[in-house]
């Protein structure tokens, strides 16, 4: 399969959704209530029925993993290198700080389905429930300083949780019955154009009024730096193919839609990262298919 077959239909998705947002004159309520139905029900049911049923190799899984981790901290270091790098107006270095290394869930999951359908969405499962932790962590520290209710907020996550669900019944090799497994399935089908379409939705290129250099620097750390890393650990831990693009892929996302979220509700600057947020998605039509051609 052609990188261009792969690729094309979740960017044209987002486009579409881009353009739902702005022409077909519909409601932020609707949108708000789509965003909830797809991250409370519908994505976890596809984190479900995927990591339930992949058979995983977890000799090679494991240095997949280690790798992805690492690819974590590396974005969380880089990022704060920014701090010594650049100056800027209050609350801009701490809110942007978390596009250098958190991911968007939504195009993770669609590329990786596109890349090897339920195993390589079990793959891509398994690296977010350990970066997710860890990226919310080093975000709100950015933001906080401070860690209160940040273990209850990851213990309600529905992704996390869909995840390790999915796991525990695989290690434990109960089966899944057809009616439940073809209920599972059609959620998860509709998870990934959904998710798209909100991410298109949420897209906005206006916000940039100041640290213009440090916005430069975090979009390069996420979209060139991380998976430019990412792929020489992965040949160098001698990771199979479609794990070294799954992984290197997850390096190469640009930043989840939620950190415009975190940052206006703990006193940022919203603006600041909806723009670092949206100009990200729209480079990573040109980096990420850099990216894979190079992982394959």
């Amino acid at each position: 399969m052609s990188l261009a077959t792969i690729l094309f239909p979740d960017f044209a998705l987002i486009l579409f959704g881009f353009l739902l947002r702005r022409h077909a004159g519909w409601e932020i309520q609707f949108w708000s209530g789509l965003e909830k139905l797809i991250y409370y029900f519908l994505f976890p049911a596809l984190l479900f029925s995927t990591t339930a049923r992949t058979a995983f190799d977890f000799a090679s899984t494991g240095r997949m993993l280690q790798v992805s981790i690492a690819t974590v901290f590396v974005g969380i270091a880089l990022g704060w290198l920014a701090r010594a790098l650049f100056k800027g107006p209050p609350m801009i270095f701490e809110s942007g700080v978390q596009t250098a290394f958190r991911f968007n869930s939504y195009i993770a999951l669609a590329l990786a389905s596109r890349l090897d359908g339920d195993k390589g969405t079990s793959l891509m499962a398994l690296i977010m429930g350990f970066a997710v932790p860890l990226c919310n962590m080093a975000a709100v520290h950015a933001l906080a300083r401070k860690g209160g209710g940040l273990l209850r907020e990851l213990a309600k996550n529905p992704m996390l949780l869909a995840t390790a669900a999915g796991m525990t019944f695989n290690l434990l090799g109960l089966p899944l019955p057809e009616i439940v497994g073809a209920t599972l399935s059609r959620m998860a089908n509709a998870s990934i154009a959904l998710g798209l379409i909100a991410v298109g939705a949420g897209l906005q290129l206006s916000g940039l009024h100041a640290a213009k250099g440090m916005a430069a620097y975090f979009l390069a750390v996420k979209l060139m730096a991380l998976p430019a890393i990412t792929l020489l650990l992965g040949r160098l831990m001698g990771l199979p193919t479609l794990q070294l693009q799954i992984v290197v892929a997850f390096a190469a996302l640009p930043t989840a839609s939620s950190a415009y979220v975190l940052a206006a509700r703990m006193g940022g600057s919203g603006p600041f990262v909806a723009f670092l947020i949206s100009a990200g998605t729209v480079l990573s039509v040109a980096t990420m298919p850099l990216w894979l051609w190079l992982a394959r």
